[in-house]
């Protein structure tokens, strides 16, 4: 038996052993590309090689039954190779334009939308929920399935004024990152404590040194060491959930779903950008959140209808200002987006502890 590659924890596996063989032959010496239709790229190199990329959107968080059928159809029609992206799309290379066509049909056939390439919404990026994180307030690749249900033809087509970019965090913490889009849960009151179990599971010093603004502190409660919480300081992160269970912040009602605007990684035009709040309190209602859906299309569709060729969605934002965004999506402007809390400096700027 050939011995399994040993993994390594310093960084990705090397790429070249995986890539199809005219990307190996061709790497860094490729003359021009084009996109022949929605979902595939068409990429022509210095020596006259041409390979065909098909993208496919996939449900992120895969089984084995999924990853191994996507291998058959990579197998059957698409000379073996495959590669998948940050967003977890899956891509297929092809080294004949003929090719093409039945594969797209075939993922097609069996589930898997053929676009998000051109200006289009790219596929939801999100969190893990409760899959693997240990702080979730709700299940963000749900939010994704079913916000991809309804977005399923802006995907597929390449009708948007530039790329889209969506992504989804099951806290505040926002491990999905800037977005165009982003939907996230906001936890909207302390945690409760249940002081008689603080002590037989928590480590106490470091839930303390989890709180990035110093807003936990030691207590004794009925005889027994326990924490407290500084209410005044509490952003309601969640961040002291993992390390101690008994501070449960997680509400059925008060755990609430927000979307922000404007992110933006990239410099292309313009500087990165962060996103801004514009709708928060929404219900967080599985399985289906229609609520935080309608407002997600209205901001879409806005600017799908409004943005001008090229503009990002923060750089249409900036062009029309706020008080027309909120006119034309219908949002109402409340005091929540006004960003008012300044416990940070008292915690963060007068300490040279790094909080992370």
């Amino acid at each position: 038996m050939t011995e399994l590659r040993r993994p390594i924890e310093s960084g990705v596996p090397e790429s070249f052993p995986f890539m199809h063989p005219l990307l190996k032959k061709n790497y860094g010496h490729w003359a021009w590309h084009d996109r022949p239709r929605p979902g595939v790229l068409h990429h022509v190199a210095e020596s006259g090689d041409e390979v065909w990329t098909v993208k496919a959107g996939t449900q992120r968080q895969m089984d084995v039954y999924t990853i191994r059928r996507l291998c058959d159809i990579a197998d059957q029609y698409a000379e073996g190779h495959v590669r998948f992206t940050v967003r977890s799309n899956i891509e297929f290379m092809v080294s004949k334009w003929e090719m093409v066509e039945p594969l797209i049909k075939t993922l097609e056939a069996e589930g898997f939308p053929v676009g998000g390439t051109g200006n289009s919404v790219s596929m939801i990026s999100h969190t893990q929920g409760f899959l693997h994180c240990d702080i979730p307030a709700t299940d963000a690749s749900g939010v994704v399935k079913s916000l991809m249900d309804e977005l399923y033809e802006e995907f597929k087509h390449e009708e948007m004024p530039n790329r889209v970019k969506i992504t989804t965090s099951c806290c505040q913490i926002n491990c999905g990152g800037q977005g165009d889009i982003a939907i996230n849960i906001q936890h909207t009151k302390p945690p409760i404590i249940n002081h008689d179990l603080v002590a037989g599971i928590c480590e106490r010093p470091a839930v303390v040194a989890r709180c990035p603004v110093a807003a936990i502190r030691p207590a004794l409660v009925n005889g027994k060491p326990s924490l407290e919480v500084d209410e005044k300081k509490c952003v309601c992160c969640g961040a002291c959930f993992p390390p101690c269970p008994p501070m449960q912040i997680n509400d059925p009602v008060n755990s609430k779903i927000a979307i922000w605007v404007g992110g933006k990684h990239s410099s292309t035009r313009s500087k990165p950008a962060f996103h801004k709040l514009v709708a928060a309190g929404i219900p967080n209602n599985p399985p289906r959140w229609p609520e935080a859906a309608e407002i997600v299309k209205k901001i879409l569709y806005a600017y799908k209808e409004d943005a001008r060729p090229w503009e990002r969605m923060n750089e249409w934002i900036e062009r029309i200002g706020w008080p027309r965004f909120f006119e034309i999506t219908g949002l109402p402007f409340t005091k929540y987006h006004l960003d008012n809390w300044r416990g940070g400096r008292n915690s963060l700027n007068a300490s040279a502890h790094i909080h992370f």
